[in-house]
């Protein structure tokens, strides 16, 4: 039985700072040229959202809301239908959370390997070196959150023809990854190597994923396992949320959690839910954290006690969680669904299990009721933990 507490840390969040760390759906953005395909017929239209980090814009006046290294990065993208993001590869994973309409994703070679329609709830995880894109297939304000890994993802490779093509309308990418806009004045630069497109050779060796393959890094709507006491205060009144992991082990203290998808990102994804003045109660950990809300409203409440801050978020809103802070999630509002529940991703920093750290009160409420964790971090019985013996 855990017999130590974590000592509070000394993170104190000012209300600056929560203002700070909030991104409303309002707040952004776009840059409607962020990409070398910006003028490509078919791609000309969309738009792209960098939250926290860069991402992979090629556009040094792209609006990043929060600048601050997570060790990830959290964009959005939307475009009208019929409107496609054109083919390309990137060397970190790439994560799209559906928050809105139908997309059809395609992947591989040419594009021509296999194609995914992806429905509002699903999250799609495409596998790292392999070539892909996608296109509105549903209404013209559909909605994806993504999640790029690693806080430097090491650029982007365009499929040979974007390039092709954005050269006929004036575009060229430099080795240093500034886009050249020679219709807008841009002068070629002497200095720097254009990236080129890829031989075919090197495309040929390129691994490559069949629909089957794919459909394994979906997790859509109905596909979601829900832990109902995936926390040591899941059965305390306030802390009855519930978790569905999708990308790693993630915060869950339930052994019986397993992800779908388990290879590293560099950060772990899993969905959140809760009935309204449930949620998780106080508890701190050292990863960065990001909240993406999708239906409901929640307040989130740092610090705790005498120095509280709260913030209300919205349906889209995006907050970061500063490192090491005191932390409480409550619904306040649910969605007008029978089930009645609000639902948020929740995005961790790493690839490993994140341990989370208790209130005093949380920990007293729950030896109350015969609960604590086991050296692993699982919520055991404490009796079953008090019969067990020290190894020599």
């Amino acid at each position: 039985m855990e017999s130590v507490h974590a000592a509070r840390p000394e993170v104190y969040v000012s209300a600056e700072e929560v203002e700070r760390r909030t991104i409303r759906r309002g707040a952004l953005v776009s840059c409607n040229n962020a990409f070398i395909d910006c003028r490509t017929p078919g791609s000309d239209k969309k738009e792209n959202y960098a939250l926290i980090g860069s991402g992979v814009s090629q556009n040094d006046g792209q609006l990043i809301n929060l600048q601050e290294d997570h060790g990830y990065n959290i964009g959005a993208a939307a475009m009208p239908n019929g409107v496609t993001n054109s083919l390309h590869m990137h060397f970190t994973a790439e994560v799209f959370f559906n928050f809105r309409g139908e997309w059809l994703f395609r992947w591989g070679r040419g594009g021509q390997e296999g194609e995914y329609l992806s429905h509002e709830g699903d999250i799609v995880t495409v596998p790292t070196w392999i070539f892909r894109g996608f296109t509105n297939a549903g209404q013209d304000d559909g909605w994806l959150f993504t999640a790029l890994g690693q806080a430097n993802t090491g650029g982007i490779i365009w499929g040979p023809s974007v390039l092709q093509e954005a050269e006929g309308h004036g575009l060229y990418l430099t080795a240093d990854n500034r886009l050249i806009d020679t219709v807008a004045g841009d002068e070629i630069p002497e200095d720097v190597d254009l990236i080129r497109p890829l031989p075919q050779d090197i495309i040929d060796e390129m691994r490559t994923y069949t629909s089957e393959q794919m459909r394994r890094r979906v997790v859509t709507a109905a596909d979601r396992q829900w832990s109902t006491a995936p926390f040591l205060c899941s059965l305390l009144p306030g802390g009855g949320a519930e978790l569905a992991p999708v990308i790693g082990y993630g915060m869950a203290e339930d052994r019986n959690v397993e992800p779908p998808v388990a290879n590293p990102h560099s950060f772990n994804v899993a969905w959140l839910r809760a009935h309204v003045g449930e949620g998780m109660l106080e508890h701190w950990h050292g990863e960065t954290q990001v909240l993406i809300v999708r239906t409901g409203r929640w307040r989130v409440t740092l610090n705790l006690g005498d120095q509280a801050e709260t913030v209300v978020l919205e349906p889209h809103d995006t907050f970061s969680v500063p490192v090491g802070s005191w932390r409480r999630f409550e619904v306040v509002e649910a969605s007008d669904d029978e089930e009645r529940y609000a639902e948020m991703v929740v995005v961790n920093g790493g690839d490993g299990r994140v341990r989370l750290h208790w209130d005093r009160e949380v920990w007293q409420q729950v030896a109350d009721k015969g609960l604590s964790r086991d050296a692993d971090g699982y919520v055991a019985p404490a009796f079953l933990l008090a019969h067990a013996v020290e190894d020599d």
